[in-house]
């Protein structure tokens, strides 16, 4: 979730980027047009100018000359004011025109031809003003006035140039001017257009987000809810502690399990300290200084007493938690486990009446394994020397008493050994070593067979694996099985006993509860006995549980009980199947390691 809130928040950084940069485009390809346009209305008004002084300093020239000639012909000195004020003028205007051709070589080189032209002029006036009082003066003042107009043709000419050279200035400008304004409205609408569409995205954005955050805080405000009813049903509360500004924050759920009223005082690391056992402070303040001053925490078990008086047992574990500016956060729970704290005294009571049972199991196993054993074999000597010496003086009824006190003997004799066996199963040491089962089962055979030949029994096996096994419980494995397939075979039929192998997966097999795809080996031995009804394929491996009467298949119940325990050392599992009639099948599941 934190990832997606990143990615959004940086999604919407970028989102506003473009279109902060495409406003700035905008603004600087306005502001670049109207500077465009705003040279473009200079270079015009200069234009304007430059022509306007020619102007002027051509109609000084003009005024110049018309005075002149109008003095020529009336002789009144009135007219001769314009050609007076004249060259004081054309002097302004020419000051005006150099400072406005300044950084135009081309312009004042043109410039300074017409001023040279102006003041020939002026003199070709001057001189026609002196030729008027001397003789011939009329044909001079014809050859000045010729002069004159090819000196003020040459000046329309020059002037005609910088008005053309000038407008050439301007009108290269207004072309590129022109260009780039027609290209600038498509620009600028691309860019409206693209902002337009950021902006919709990002409102679109902004929308989602929004109602993503609203559905959030609803989730957030439903998990609120569900943590306080946690703590109230798991009798905890929670604490936050910012280690920087050494402030605490408890959950509500704290005032509930101190006895208190909510809010009913403070919630400091001080008043909650009131309410600690005397004797387990220092539990708290020692706990407390680790996580301040050094940043480490481990689980604390202390006493409270509450507000009613009443002794509860807490536990306190936390974490730390740093976030990106460095910040350390510890983030504690604290459980009343008072329940669990009684049961683990109850527990500890009944392990040890559990320890006291094993010893006394134990002085059994030793009472059986010797004191029982002692008078058995002193009765079974006796009752050889009976049959020996005595048995043919008893009489029939003697006879038929004597045997059957033999047979008890007999069978009290086994159900002490199977018992000695199935203890021993139970509690001696287990040291697993690689085995190769083919090897122990060939071991089985050779120490049954006396037993397998007097049945003529066919034993058939395909290849077992190798193992970590405990060997002589294997072996006893195997022999506890094949001894009850001899047991229980059919009367006048050849028993036949199979073993087979097989490498499985425990996900296929959903009666073994362990984990799923764990590897395991199925050995399955088959029979072809007299067999057994299938409810009663568990009671099987209950230690005495007999499926038939003692004079009809001798045995204590026990054999199979002896197996079950045997797999159970191995972290396997056994299971039997059976069919009356037909014959039964042990299924036994090892793990491959």
């Amino acid at each position: 979730m934190i990832r997606s809130v990143l990615s959004v928040s940086f999604l919407l950084k970028i989102i506003f980027g473009l279109a902060l940069f495409t406003l700035l485009l905008m603004s600087g390809i306005t502001y670049r047009n109207s500077v465009s346009l705003s040279k473009s209305t200079e270079l015009l008004v200069h234009s304007y100018k430059v022509q306007l002084e020619l102007k002027q300093v051509l109609s000084f020239v003009k005024d110049s000359e018309i005075g002149k000639r109008a003095f020529i012909i009336t002789k009144d000195s009135v007219f001769l004011q314009p050609y007076l004020i004249g060259p004081e003028k054309v002097n302004e205007s020419f000051t005006i025109l150099k400072d406005l051709t300044a950084g135009q070589p081309q312009q004042q080189a043109i410039l300074d031809e017409i001023r040279h032209l102006v003041n020939m002029r002026y003199i070709y006036m001057s001189n026609s003003l002196l030729v008027m009082s001397v003789p011939f003066g009329n044909m001079l003042l014809d050859e000045n006035m010729i002069k004159g107009d090819e000196i003020m043709n040459s000046i329309q000419a020059n002037i005609t140039k910088m008005v053309d050279l000038e407008m050439s200035h301007f009108k290269k400008h207004q072309t590129t001017y022109n260009q780039e304004l027609s290209v600038t409205p498509v620009i600028a609408l691309s860019l409206l257009l693209f902002s337009v569409l950021i902006f919709v995205l990002a409102y679109l954005r902004i929308n989602n987000d929004l109602y993503r955050l609203k559905r959030s805080n609803e989730k957030l405000l439903i998990t609120t809810e569900s943590i306080k009813h946690a703590e109230y049903i798991g009798e905890f509360f929670t604490s936050i502690w910012n280690i920087k500004t050494n402030e605490i924050m408890y959950s509500d759920n704290m005032f509930r399990l101190l006895g208190c009223k909510l809010n009913s005082f403070e919630p400091t690391i001080e008043n909650f300290l009131k309410f600690v056992h005397p004797d387990d402070r220092h539990i708290i303040t020692r706990g407390n200084e680790n996580i301040l001053n050094k940043h480490k925490t481990k689980p604390r078990y202390y006493r409270i007493i509450r507000k009613d008086g009443q002794e509860r047992y807490f536990k306190a574990i936390g974490k730390f938690i740093k976030d990106d500016s460095g910040n350390i956060t510890h983030i504690g729970v604290v459980s009343d486990v008072t329940q669990q704290h009684l049961s683990k005294l109850i527990l500890k009571e009944r392990n040890r009446e559990l320890h006291q049972s094993n010893k006394e199991l134990a002085y059994f196993n030793q009472v059986a394994s010797h004191d029982l054993q002692e008078p058995l074999r002193k009765v079974q000597t006796l009752i050889s020397l009976i049959r020996e010496r005595e048995l043919s003086a008893l009489s029939e009824s003697g006879k038929d008493y004597f045997s059957r006190i033999q047979t008890s003997v007999s069978r009290m004799r086994t159900l002490i050994d199977d018992l000695l066996l199935f203890t021993r199963t139970n509690k001696i040491d287990k040291t697993f070593e690689q085995t190769d089962l083919n090897l122990i089962l060939k071991n089985t055979l050779f120490e049954m067979s006396q037993s397998i030949e007097e049945k003529n029994a066919i034993i058939q096996s395909n290849h077992l694996p190798e193992l970590k096994v405990i060997s002589f419980q294997i072996q006893q494995l195997f022999q506890n099985l094949i001894s009850n397939s001899l047991k229980y075979s059919k009367p006048g039929i050849v028993p036949v006993i199979k073993f087979e192998c097989e490498q499985i997966k425990s996900s296929d097999y959903p009666e073994l509860k362990i984990i799923r795809n764990k590897n395991y080996f199925k050995i399955t031995v088959r029979d072809n006995g007299i067999g057994f009804e299938q409810q009663y394929a568990e009671k099987i491996f209950t230690i005495f549980k007999r499926l038939h009467k003692s004079t009809e298949y001798q045995g204590t119940g026990i054999g199979l009980s002896i197996c079950k325990k045997i797999v159970e050392n191995h972290s396997g599992y056994i299971f039997a199947e059976g069919e009356l009639g037909i014959g039964a099948v042990f299924n036994i599941f090892l793990p491959s390691r």
